[in-house]
């Protein structure tokens, strides 16, 4: 055997044993963590979070309603239009959906709503858009649910957070108020508007009566 062909046998004898000693320090190693899916990486920013009391209330709010609405002006007579409106919960049931049609002289206005209730802080939140302005209503309770109505006070985005169930206390504005309860055995639906009137007090100004089909 030549010297050469030694030499090589020992080379490669040298490298298998580094390209062994290499792949089991590799297999000691622990394998690297996985990388979140989006799903989880969004969750970790933003937790998931379920229905609740709030939902199984507004689940009893669902389906397809004769309406009768009726406003009070400052002065005169009450004005009254009849309408219909359906109402599905949507996202998993975390959401109530109200969608209203009213027909008046005046012509036929449409008004969609969309109202949820958070479970960490046991508030509602609402927002309602419709046809007859391109403003956004935005209301919030201030206490968490009773288990009996919805109470809800006007917001706006462009106010510091404010206290005191829609009174001026503290320097706050008075903001308007809604009240929603069930009737008849949750066949009735009953949802007032009040405003501010003045020295701390509030007037109706609106009223849906709802009857379920």
């Amino acid at each position: 055997m030549s010297y050469s062909t030694i030499r090589s046998r020992g080379a490669l004898g040298l490298a298998s044993a580094f390209l062994i000693s290499a792949a089991s320090g590799a297999l000691a190693q622990s394998p690297p963590a996985p990388k979140p899916t989006p799903k989880e990486a969004q969750s970790a920013y933003e937790p998931r979070s379920g229905p609740g009391a709030g939902q199984k209330y507004l689940e009893k709010l669902a389906g397809d309603w004769d309406v009768v609405k009726t406003f009070y002006p400052k002065t005169g007579d009450p004005v009254k239009s009849n309408g219909r409106a359906h109402q599905a919960m949507i996202n998993d049931g975390r959401f109530l959906q109200s969608d209203f049609t009213f027909d008046a002289p005046s012509g036929k206005t449409t008004g969609l709503g969309l109202i949820g209730w958070e479970p960490e802080s046991g508030l509602f939140t609402s927002v309602w858009v419709d046809s007859r302005s391109t403003r956004m209503s935005l209301r919030r309770s201030e206490t968490p649910f009773n288990g009996e109505e919805i109470v809800l006070y006007g917001r706006s985005l462009d106010e510091p957070a404010e206290g005191g169930a829609g009174s001026a206390a503290n320097g706050a504005r008075p903001r308007s108020r809604t009240q929603t309860h069930l009737e008849d055995g949750g066949r009735k639906l009953i949802h007032r508007q009040y405003v501010p009137d003045g020295d701390g007090k509030e007037r109706l100004i609106m009223e849906l009566l709802m009857t379920k089909k």
